[in-house]
């Protein structure tokens, strides 16, 4: 089975009780929907009749994480038939036969176009909580049930332990070996783990999250204690991931954003003494930098990447609709995180 690509290479109190399907605990209902805003705009550009997202500027594939950011946006949106859609061409095209979970990219020019059954487990936590949000917006059981299975699976599957830590492995296949395990610190998509938490209790989610906070808080790398795209960790610590670029980079990016759609706000600090030093300076933030030899992208962020940057420094996020499909998600995303 192949080790998935970093996908970035290749150019996202309860208030009021619900009992789930399958045994799950209350959990807190959505905000009301937002009828248009950012997913009228992402789905107009990158949505196919068939209910596939499509990566425009990635050779027209697709990927379990472009699925799960267009359903959250379209439940956020109360788009119940855009959901649907969505959710049928994933389910149908993405599921893995042996597990509940989702091959991670799908290549409709290729013979095979899920040559790579492997999944993503940010696809797969990105699917869950879409289906959990559902459910509780349209009160429809079948949802539930999936979301509940699909996460059953996540724990069954990606929770693995290392030396006293539980950590969430990017995918099934290519990242656990004897004593290391290699993470994607950008999977551990925090406002979806609370509501796994308050579905499922902590006795299923809460070493998950309260180890993978610690680890976040110890991947702090180079002269502005960034985090990078890819970490790895024993029994000794956490560190970059060796063999791949030391940088905080178009993974890591979202690291930022889904601590403060989590309201983590104190683990934001060296994202937001990094950003705001470059805006003091009035210097491009550059759309990455290594952390080890601190050389920066000769480009800047993308404006989805600025919207996260929004939010970050506690401002409105910026519109990002003009860009490609990555950038696009990230602004979209960043919009629905600060309703």
């Amino acid at each position: 089975m192949t080790v998935p690509q970093d996908r970035r290479s290749f150019i996202g109190g309860l208030a009021l009780a619900a009992l789930l399907p399958g045994g799950c605990a209350s959990a807190s209902p959505p905000p009301p929907a937002r009828v248009g805003g950012p997913w009228t705009a992402f789905s107009a550009r990158f949505l196919s009749p068939d209910g596939r997202i499509v990566d425009t500027g990635n050779g027209g594939i697709s990927h379990s994480e472009g699925q799960g950011y267009g359903m959250l946006l379209a439940e956020a949106a109360g788009d119940r038939a855009g959901f649907d859609r969505l959710w049928a061409w994933t389910s149908h095209a993405l599921s893995r036969t042996d597990v509940r979970l989702f091959s991670w990219r799908f290549d409709p020019a290729a013979a095979n176009p899920v040559g790579d059954p492997n999944d993503a487990s940010d696809g797969d936590i990105l699917i869950a909580w879409a289906l959990l949000r559902a459910s509780l917006r349209w009160k429809v059981g079948e949802y539930g049930q999936q979301s509940a299975a699909i996460r059953g699976a996540i724990r069954k599957h990606l929770i693995r332990q290392v030396g006293a830590r539980t950590v969430l492995l990017p995918g099934i296949a290519g990242f656990d070996t004897p004593g290391l395990l290699t993470l994607n610190p950008s999977y551990y998509i925090w406002p979806a783990l609370d509501a796994f938490l308050a579905a499922d209790g902590a006795a299923a989610w809460g070493a998950v999250l309260r180890d993978g906070e610690q680890i976040l808080a110890e991947a702090r790398f180079g002269t502005h204690k960034l985090i990078t795209d890819w970490i790895e960790i024993d029994s000794a610590g956490v560190r970059p991931a060796r063999g791949k670029p030391p940088q905080f980079g178009f993974d890591a990016v979202r690291v930022p954003l889904y601590l403060a759609w989590g309201k983590r706000r104190a683990a934001l600090a060296p994202f937001r003494d990094f950003w705001s030093d470059c805006l003091t300076r009035h210097v491009a933030i550059p759309a990455w930098i290594d952390v080890v030899s601190g050389a920066q992208a000769p480009y800047a962020l993308s404006d989805g990447g600025m919207a996260v940057v929004d939010i970050t420094l506690g401002r409105r996020p910026r519109s990002a609709r003009g860009g490609d499909y990555f950038s696009t998600a990230l602004g979209a995303l960043a919009a629905l995180a600060a309703t």
